[in-house]
């Protein structure tokens, strides 16, 4: 269980009790976990001041889903878009096949599938065309550098 998740359960415990004193351990605990995790430091200690379950869950639903900047990428023409991804699909082919093809043990080639289901694209192009790719769904990023098709 981690941190938020115990915060989770602190805040159910809270909610549904009934009487005020079982909980004041739930509202210490509760308080040293927020308040060394992310979140706006007037807002906590206004939270546990108070004793707001309300507040409470407000700030735990923030760490759970905390909001994504929103990164530019910049605009691309269609002729651009298409030989990236033409280029991209070249090299994954060619390095399907080379994996498909190397020798095995018997100075043949084994005749056996490849296991390559991601590349690095090429770096012939910059790296945000193919996060331009990946958000319009012509591409699916994996993650650390390494795409594949959708």
């Amino acid at each position: 269980m981690n941190v938020i998740q115990k915060l989770r359960q602190l805040h159910t415990d809270i909610a549904a009790a009934q009487d005020r004193l079982k909980i004041v351990d739930a509202w210490a605990l509760a308080e040293r976990l927020a308040l060394r995790l992310p979140v706006n430091l007037d807002e906590a200690q206004r939270v546990f001041a108070e004793k707001d379950a309300d507040g409470l869950d407000a700030l735990i639903a923030k760490l759970e889903a905390p909001p994504k900047p929103a990164e530019s990428l910049p605009e691309y023409t269609e002729a651009e878009l298409i030989h990236a991804l033409k280029a991209f699909r070249k090299r994954y082919k060619v390095q399907r096949l080379a994996d498909e093809s190397r020798l095995g043990g018997r100075y043949t080639s084994g005749g056996r599938q490849s296991k390559i289901d991601a590349i690095t694209p090429p770096e012939d192009f910059p790296p945000e065309i193919w996060k331009v790719l990946a958000r319009d769904g012509k591409l699916k990023d994996t993650g650390q550098g390494f795409y594949t098709e959708p």
